[in-house]
């Protein structure tokens, strides 16, 4: 059986099925917590940002996680909880 941890909480996900209970992003994977804080936290960033890139999207979802790996947590903005 394969043990999946979630590369910023550091928890085990019990009974792990892709895009319902963790998510894969390049090469990290999310449990469904951290991925909720990780979609308010761009939510927030990106109703500000005008004209909008694809490539800068990417950029910020991979800054938030590795920067989230650093603290065991997803940063959210002040308005977003």
């Amino acid at each position: 059986m394969k043990h999946l941890y979630c590369d910023i909480c550091k928890k085990e996900v019990k009974d792990p099925y892709p895009s319902r209970t963790f998510f894969h992003i390049r090469e990290y994977d999310l449990c469904e917590t951290c991925r909720d804080d990780l979609e308010l936290a761009v939510k927030q960033t990106v109703r500000n940002k005008k004209p909008f890139d694809f490539a800068w999207f990417e950029k910020l979802r991979i800054d938030l996680i590795q920067d989230g790996i650093r603290k065991d947590k997803i940063s959210l903005p002040k308005t977003a909880r």
